[in-house]
């Protein structure tokens, strides 16, 4: 039986042509899209105001290439001790050093200085923690919190040979209002 309202449809026969020109246009799209690729996704967002941007982690300042400017005659200056941390919270990471001359006999007294990365690069001595005019060893040091921790042996007197230090002080600096500032009284005591 046959339905007046709906009209014979010849175009919804399909042939050998129609499977040919799908065919045909399906591989048109498939060869463009291998030539035409969209740009790479990226899961990073443009920075806006406010916002933070990771940066490389900085490393800090290596003490064998600085120069201490300590007078140690025939024999080199050798860093004896170093620590790093960040000493002024601005995210990058300063090197403290413990350094002294290697001299082949008694206890040569050390110098305790900051480093942090001079403008060409190359680590620069901002400050001086421990003079070696002082006569002071240094036998731990470290970075803990934003503050410089350090032992120091010393002498009760300059008739003590140098050999023997008899006073241990503990000694502690921290960066404030732009200078390091001993926070830590000089309490010395006999070892």
């Amino acid at each position: 039986m046959q339905h007046p309202a709906v009209p014979d449809l010849a175009h919804t026969h399909t042939r050998p042509i129609h499977w040919l020109a799908t065919a045909t246009a399906v591989a048109a799209v498939v060869a463009l899209s291998s030539v035409v690729q969209p740009d790479a996704a990226t899961a990073a967002q443009p920075a806006g105001p406010g916002t933070k941007t990771a940066t490389a982690p900085v490393a800090p300042p290596d003490p064998a290439t600085v120069d201490f400017g300590l007078e140690c005659g025939p024999v080199e200056a050798v860093v004896a001790r170093k620590a790093s941390g960040d000493l002024d919270g601005d995210g990058r990471p300063e090197t403290v050093a413990a350094v002294h001359c290697d001299a082949p006999m008694g206890t040569p007294p050390d110098g305790v200085y900051v480093l942090t990365p001079g403008g060409d690069g190359r680590p620069r001595v901002v400050a001086t923690l421990v003079d070696p005019a002082d006569r002071r060893t240094v036998t731990a040091l470290a970075v803990r919190d934003g503050a410089v921790l350090a032992t120091l042996l010393g002498y009760s007197s300059s008739d003590v040979p140098s050999c023997c230090p008899d006073v241990k002080d503990d000694a502690k600096w921290r960066w404030k209002d732009g200078a390091f500032v001993r926070s830590t009284p000089s309490r010395a005591h006999a070892v």
